[in-house]
């Protein structure tokens, strides 16, 4: 039986560039094309062929070799050609490598549970989000406290649900940490000392630090301390200082706690001086573009994943223990944190250094 199904595959994929044209004019188009062939690795569980910088060519061959597979084994999977693809957009709060890996699994059940391929997109930098969800590149993303209401506020984004950890909790908090052996205790004792942030889009890792200092008189990061570095993601400032590449950092407390638990030299290593009240973790948020349908039905899967054994494993690897509904009043100590930093979110536009 196999012989036989790859004896067609080959068959086909040698005639696969005769019919490239026909088959691009039926799917609207390469464009559409790839995103109907990646929504079929999708339901078809192929999630990591969704990823692949496919050309016309190998759409077109690739294609065609998994729907000679899907139809002759004991699986089926079914096009729709109206399927939207949405790519969801990540922020580096870690590594793109793990922070990829916590949410692959639940764009692949997305895809198969939704009239949509969902697609993951990383984002380089924390402003990136801003600029493709107004051109639309970006549909969704899982975004942090400021950037959700960021959007919120400037794009009209809309919260849908957002994990519950396994502490129980679906907030954190900033924290501003120093090495033990710096010998600073106070903002005084910060002055010329280099200072490590993450991004200007971020509550912990800049709205949190800076709101802070300016509570203790410092206005001016640039002319307090002798380096300001925005090092890109929480846990590079944790490395940074740890390092001792920078005197002060800042972050949130859950990947401070994650680093914790990978390397004992970071509670060792690091004093704690000052932390944030406690604002929304990482949500899901959809554009307004989006049918209202589609995001609801999004809504009430997120919220039932911890009801299946399929979606117990995904929460897992996100790990968490489920969703819970998020509202846009729950940005409120956001908006808060951001007016005592000097920042009005509505108009807030940046370049970070």
């Amino acid at each position: 039986m196999m012989t036989t199904i790859l004896v067609w595959a080959a068959f086909l994929l040698f005639i696969a560039a005769l019919v490239g044209r026909a088959i691009s004019i039926v799917g609207g188009g390469v464009a559409d094309y790839k995103h109907a062939t990646r929504f079929l690795f999708a339901r078809i569980g192929f999630q990591t062929l969704e990823t692949l910088p496919l050309t016309r060519f190998k759409v077109h061959h690739v294609a065609i070799a998994v729907l000679v597979l899907t139809v002759a084994g004991p699986w089926s999977a079914t096009t729709r050609s109206d399927s939207p693809a949405i790519k969801i957009g990540l922020i580096p709060e870690r590594n793109i490598f793990d922070q990829v890996a916590r949410y692959e699994a639940l764009a692949g059940y997305l895809s198969r549970e939704v009239n949509a391929s969902f697609q993951l997109t990383m984002l380089s930098r924390y402003g990136n989000i801003v600029e493709r969800i107004a051109s639309n590149e970006v549909l969704a993303a899982f975004l942090g406290s400021f950037t959700g209401a960021l959007t919120s506020a400037q794009l009209g984004m809309e919260p849908i649900a957002r994990p519950v950890n396994r502490d129980g909790t679906s907030t954190y908090f900033g924290r501003i940490f120093v090495r033990k052996d710096s010998g600073i205790k106070t903002v005084a004792d910060m002055q010329g000392k280099r200072l490590a942030l993450v991004e200007k889009a971020t509550t912990a890792g800049y709205v949190f630090p800076r709101a802070y200092l300016r509570n203790h008189g410092v206005e001016d990061l640039e002319t307090f301390f002798s380096e300001v570095r925005f090092w890109g993601s929480h846990d590079a400032t944790v490395s940074a200082v740890l390092n001792g590449d920078a005197d002060i950092g800042a972050a949130k407390n859950t990947v401070m706690d994650w680093r914790m638990q990978a390397d004992p030299r970071v509670e060792e290593g690091l004093r704690i001086l000052a932390v944030s009240p406690r604002v929304p973790s990482n949500g899901l948020f959809m554009s307004t573009v989006l049918d209202p349908g589609l995001k609801e039905q999004v809504r009430q899967l997120l919220l039932d994943l911890d009801n299946t054994v399929e979606g117990r494993a995904i929460l897992k690897k996100m790990e968490a223990l489920r969703f819970e509904v998020t509202r846009q009043a729950d940005y409120g100590p956001v908006f808060d944190l951001a007016t005592k930093a000097g920042i009005d979110i509505e108009s807030y536009s940046y370049v970070n250094k």
